[in-house]
């Protein structure tokens, strides 16, 4: 909610960019809606320092560049600290501020900032904001102890707001989309924020980082003239900026679709349904019955398909959750059962069993599931053998019948995990072999 709120309140005045840390989502939205821009993610499991440098610097071409963190900064998979956001700092030169909730903290607070300037000096601390204040007194105490124990600038206290709590549930926080009047929420996040933060302060503090090399954007190729359909609303919306604009880049026109009102798929070569949450509108989404038996025609028709996580659980032929079951589409011959826990979260990584990446390709990928699939039938095959974590079955991910691949699995494009040119590159193949004429 700070970084949703600062975002918000900077961009009264400054083209801002935002950032996220890590495989995310959910919060990614509620940047980009703040923003009024595209948030990209950052994250070193998919990237390698080069290509993550790139994508920041080609997109940071605003007044101010804004990254939120995951976890702690020097929270990471690896000991040493390579993909923290510690790391992160340091390789785009960013100076750091920190968000520290307060609650039954006063004096405490110098050793923890004073733990954290010493454990790594190389990161630039350069200011703290305190989150979730008491009240006056509270501030104050805070602020003498962090005026008196360290040379760490206090730029903002936030206190405790009902305003600035939003719900969550099994897969984090719910999504702007679903927030009643979130556009009027998310300006009144701004207003607390950033009355309580020296904006002036955070601005200083961004200025000094250095310049950095300025990577160049992919222009789009209008060479294919193909058309990809995507489901957009409020079940499905987990994307990547960056993947969807690697497909408009390898030719592609993004058709935009809703699964809850459209009756029919508009005109499309291939079809993307990512994640999202089908589980809390799968009564309206059995609901929409030609829309339904619309998407089960064409893919049994040949339809190209690529489907993620909530993507995979629509395409099954029944969801289940809190004892309730609902039709979902039936070209997977399987049942998804949501379940209490998680069944797979964490980083991935997968070998190509065949699909859109042929064989033996190992992949890097994520996943953040509480469903599973049930009743699949002997003999399914599968487009990944699971190296790291869950996917279906815990052996393997990616279902691939007809011609669609649907797995848990969420992919990120990337110089070595190029989903979206192998994607574009079937669908081209199949728009052919249906079409020969096309080739001319």
């Amino acid at each position: 909610m700070v970084s949703t709120g600062l975002a918000a309140a900077l961009s009264q005045s400054q083209d801002v960019r935002t950032f996220k840390k890590g495989p995310d989502y959910i919060d990614p939205m509620w940047l980009s809606a703040a923003s009024g821009s595209p948030c990209y993610n950052l994250d070193f499991n998919t990237m390698p320092e080069a290509e993550l440098l790139a994508l920041y610097t080609s997109r940071a071409q605003g007044d101010i560049a804004l990254i939120e963190a995951n976890k702690g900064l020097y929270d990471g998979v690896s000991l040493d600290g390579a993909d923290s956001n510690a790391a992160l700092a340091k390789l785009l030169k960013a100076p750091v501020v920190l968000v520290i909730d307060t609650v039954g903290t006063t004096r405490g607070i110098a050793p923890l900032l004073v733990g954290y300037q010493t454990f790594d000096p190389e990161v630039n601390i350069a200011g703290v904001i305190l989150n979730k204040v008491g009240g006056p007194r509270h501030e104050s105490k805070l602020r003498a102890a962090v005026e008196a124990y360290t040379d760490i600038p206090v730029i903002g206290a936030i206190g405790k707001h009902a305003e600035l709590e939003i719900g969550e549930r099994h897969l984090g926080l719910t999504t702007p989309g679903e927030t009643d009047a979130f556009r009027a929420k998310i300006v009144r996040i701004g207003e607390i924020v950033g009355g309580a933060v020296e904006l002036s302060a955070l601005r200083e503090i961004a200025a000094t980082a250095p310049a950095l090399p300025t990577a160049q954007r992919v222009a789009n190729f209008t060479g294919t003239e193909l058309k990809i359909g995507i489901a957009r609303d409020t079940a499905f919306g987990f994307y990547y900026n960056d993947d969807l604009e690697a497909l408009e880049a390898a030719g592609a026109e993004l058709v935009f679709f809703n699964t809850l009102t459209d009756a029919r798929l508009p005109e499309m070569d291939g079809l993307f349904i990512g994640g999202g949450f089908p589980e809390t509108q799968m009564a309206k989404l059995e609901a929409n019955t030609n829309l339904r038996m619309d998407i089960k025609a064409k893919i049994e028709a040949g339809l190209p398909t690529y489907a993620e996580c909530g993507g995979l659980m629509y395409l099954c032929e029944s969801l289940s959750w809190h004892g309730e079951t609902h039709q979902m589409v039936g070209v997977v011959k399987g049942d998804a059962v949501m379940n209490a826990r998680p069944q797979g979260r964490g980083y991935t990584r997968m070998k190509a069993l065949g699909g859109m990446w042929g064989k033996d390709t190992e992949l890097l990928a994520h996943e953040f599931h509480y469903a599973r699939v049930d009743n699949l039938p002997e003999g399914t095959e599968f487009a990944y053998e699971m190296l790291r974590g869950h996917g279906i079955d815990g052996k393997n991910d990616g279902v691939l019948a007809y011609n669609i691949q649907a797995g848990f699995c969420h992919l990120r494009n990337s110089k070595a995990t190029p989903w979206v040119t192998h994607f574009v590159d079937f669908v081209q193949r199949k728009r052919f072999e249906k079409n020969p004429q096309a080739r001319q």
